[in-house]
């Protein structure tokens, strides 16, 4: 980055390339589109290119990148949200589903020993994340799924750390409630070996 303020664009060719894929693991697990996916991360490497000079480097450049992948994420989450309710008058058919836009799903799930019990609990989580508020959701996909830090998040989530810890605990608290009433029990406030590690408060 500080490359690119200097005026090497071969900076921004390597940023792009080491980027792209982790933008693209992130915005798919929200949008489920392939093409969505790959528009928002050419959008975020235009906004970062543009908005390069507000760069800081303080040794949280991945918070400063996916501040932007979260904003753009968001922005078209509104517009699909609104497209989808002006559909919704004009049709009056809309099922509430259609509504959950941001949907989140982790790319490895706790591995139960029949493949059936996976599936089946990976149905459950995603209907779980759904349900979460939008900023604990985010906040805990990019700390537990995208490895952001604590501070990485904050950053990401423009907000302080403080708050991120905040979202991140009731984000936990919630599954692990729900996961219980689901059949989905005995799972340890304090395990950092289990295999819903991000259910730990560790």
């Amino acid at each position: 980055m500080i490359r690119l303020q200097s005026g090497d664009h071969s900076a921004f060719a390597e940023i792009a390339t080491s980027w792209q894929r982790p933008l693209f693991v992130f915005f798919h697990r929200n949008t489920r589109c392939t093409e969505t996916s790959e528009d928002l991360v050419q959008e975020t490497m235009l906004r970062l290119l543009r908005t390069s000079w507000d760069y800081l480097p303080r040794g949280l450049f991945r918070g400063f990148l996916f501040r932007i992948a979260r904003n753009l994420l968001i922005d078209h989450s509104r517009r699909l949200r609104s497209d989808v309710l002006l559909h919704a008058l004009r049709s009056a058919a809309v099922p509430d589903n259609e509504l959950d836009i941001i949907q989140q799903l982790p790319d490895s799930l706790p591995a139960p020993a029949a493949a059936s019990e996976a599936c089946e609990f990976r149905e459950v989580l995603e209907q779980l994340l759904q349900s979460l508020p939008e900023e604990q959701r985010l906040s805990f996909t990019l700390h537990y799924f995208d490895s952001l830090t604590l501070p990485e998040v904050a950053d990401a989530m423009a907000c302080s750390l403080p708050a991120v810890k905040g979202r991140l605990r009731l984000a936990r608290e919630k599954l692990r409630q729900q996961l219980s009433s689901r059949g989905y029990g005995g799972i340890p406030a304090d395990s950092e070996h289990n295999d819903s590690h991000f259910l730990s408060d560790n």
